[in-house]
């Protein structure tokens, strides 16, 4: 039976959301922080443009079909991230002991390659029902995380064979769409290292190879619409993973937008909160990071990117790692600031533009009524960068990966001369991060604005 007095509860705190700020900076949909949305104020002043949030299928009906648990908290939060502009993206995982013979969260659906119509398709039903609910409030959906955690390894997450995962995301696609023709399923969210360290191969093709199999794939774009994936720590794997999923995607003919839905590295120098991660990783490293593992995204062509993630509630494990931009007390780490960098300097990027030299990265983002260049030394040497001055502007702003202005001109031959300070690198694990970034910020005069705004046009 449902408890109508929760979900009466949920409703009112829905329509009694906070109120939006009187003269609100809307957030770009590009760049997003998982969790979010337990700081609203905050997540609003840096201007997150989306979140993720997890929705457990065994929470929502733990102990049988008949129940359909929704908590205020929940109602709130979604309602909230409306009011101020963020979208919310579900990740629906998590199976039921009624609803499975395998384990419970991890186990695969009872039903789940009868048909999608059946009720006897359990993971249908409640896929289709969540959908339903939802729409125009979660229109975009991720079908479970990290499958490719092989059941033998640390962190696994879901029992089932890549076959398994195919009808699981299928099953999704068809139900989903039943109920909301607007739904937009998402892949579940790929490790990569976990295939790479074992030698196996990409679970990405082993998906695609099970998909040509099937003779409604094609019609359906292999029943996802948005791929997905993680990366951490190496902020140069950042682009290297979005352009290897992009060949493989590209190679069966599918182009299917890609976003980095977790990425960051986490500090261990945080003197409140010690953390033991797997990478050595200082607070200006993570900063650092932040700035150049978006820039490299954008790069590499990912539609959009969102940290992990915006809010270390909780705290860490003992020894474990802490990714907050803040930490479980509330307060900022540096990481916050580069992020609040990205959300207010590569918002509205029309083109995106590189350079890969042996020794730094350039990243030139095209935002019509401004350039934002992002430059940083690839290795233990530091960089002297001639950079030219875009012609015709009306001002230039040089910024740190902290969100500090430095002075800054162009010399009489119109360049900018920039010393990229070098990375920390070491024998072990060479340059986890590159040197700390700069950040020039040119505004287009008016007459060249128009004129761009019309070449665009």
């Amino acid at each position: 039976m449902m408890n109508t007095h929760r979900i009466a509860l949920a409703l009112l705190l829905l329509f009694n959301a906070a109120p939006p700020p009187q003269n609100p900076t809307p957030p770009h949909p590009r760049f997003g922080a998982v969790e979010a949305y337990l700081l609203p104020d905050q997540a609003a002043e840096y201007r997150v443009g989306w979140d993720r949030m997890i929705i457990h299928w065994y929470e929502r009906q733990p102990d049988s079909p008949d129940q359909w648990i929704i908590t205020p908290e929940e109602t709130e939060r979604i309602g909230t991230a409306g009011v101020w502009g963020r979208e919310i993206v579900g990740l629906l995982m998590g199976t039921p002991w009624w609803a499975t013979d395998g384990a419970t969260v991890g186990g695969v659906p009872r039903g789940l390659y009868l048909p999608v119509d059946d009720p006897n398709n359990l993971w249908a039903v409640f896929v289709r029902r969540m959908a339903g609910e939802y729409k125009g409030k979660i229109n975009r959906w991720i079908i479970w995380n990290e499958p490719d955690i092989a059941v033998e390894d640390y962190g696994a997450q879901f029992e089932g064979s890549v076959e398994d995962y195919y009808q699981l995301i299928k099953v999704a696609y068809l139900a989903a769409k039943q109920a909301n023709p607007e739904a937009v399923i998402h892949f579940a969210g790929l490790t990569y290292w976990h295939d790479f360290t074992r030698g196996r191969r990409p679970y990405l093709e082993r998906f695609l190879e099970v998909a040509r199999k099937d003779p409604s794939a094609r019609e359906h774009n292999y029943y996802f619409d948005v791929f997905t994936t993680h990366v951490y720590f190496r902020s140069e794997s950042v682009f290297s993973i979005v352009q290897f999923y992009r060949k493989i995607l590209n190679k069966v003919g599918l182009r299917q937008p890609i976003w980095l839905n977790e990425t960051n590295a986490a500090p261990n120098d945080d003197p409140h909160y010690p953390a033991g991660p797997l990478l050595p990783v200082t607070m200006d490293q993570q900063a650092a990071f932040i700035i150049q593992s978006n820039a490299l995204a954008l790069a590499a062509g990912a539609e959009r990117i969102a940290v992990y993630k915006f809010f270390d509630h909780g705290g860490p494990p003992p020894g474990g790692e802490s990714y907050g931009l803040f930490r479980p007390d509330g307060s900022a780490r540096p990481a916050a600031d580069a992020f609040r960098m990205v959300t207010t300097y590569f918002s509205g990027a029309q083109q995106t533009t590189y350079q890969l030299q042996p020794r730094h990265w350039l990243v030139t983002l095209n935002r019509g009524a401004a350039i934002t260049r992002i430059a940083w030394a690839r290795t233990a040497n530091a960089v002297t960068l001639p950079l030219r001055a875009t012609p015709n502007i009306a001002a230039v702003a040089l910024f740190n990966h902290r969100g500090e202005s430095i002075p800054i001109e162009a010399d009489r031959k119109g360049y900018y001369r920039l010393t990229l300070p070098a990375a920390l690198c070491d024998e072990v694990n060479g340059c986890v991060v590159g040197g700390s970034p700069w950040i020039v910020v040119e505004t287009i005069g008016a007459a060249a604005e128009t004129k761009a705004v019309r070449e665009s046009g």
